[in-house]
């Protein structure tokens, strides 16, 4: 064996021996990330609508412009000059008529509106 092909013999080696992990050696653990927690929101101001059923917030606020069913879901959608209420209901774990569970608010151009001023708006807009 010549001095340049004994050379490349050795080099390969070396680089094959460091593509091999000694034994028992275990790669390093992966850490892994946590999801942020959800958002929790207060109920102060919400008490008309978190927890009620859709008579109840029929109501309160009119007959929903918008009514949408999937499975056991509700989505009853009111609409003001001032906002628009959206409203989930989901029935309750021991069964029952469904239940407001969340509620979200924004302005009618699509903006981010204080969902409790929307309750209010919409409730006041109800009052004779």
């Amino acid at each position: 064996m010549d001095f340049s092909t004994r050379n490349a013999a050795i080099g390969l080696s070396f680089l094959a021996a460091g593509c091999v992990s000694a034994a028992g050696q275990q790669a390093p653990a992966v850490r892994r990330i946590q999801p942020p927690a959800p958002p929790v929101y207060g109920v102060t101001g919400l008490e008309t609508a978190i927890g009620r059923t859709a008579r109840y917030l029929e109501t309160e606020f009119g007959k929903p412009d918008l009514d949408i069913r999937e499975g056991q879901a509700r989505k009853l959608q009111f609409s003001g000059a001032a906002c628009v209420l959206d409203a989930y209901l989901y029935p309750p774990r021991g069964g029952g008529e469904p239940i407001v569970t969340y509620v979200d608010a924004r302005r009618p151009d699509g903006t981010d509106f204080d969902r409790a001023s929307c309750v209010a708006a919409l409730a006041k807009a109800r009052e004779p």
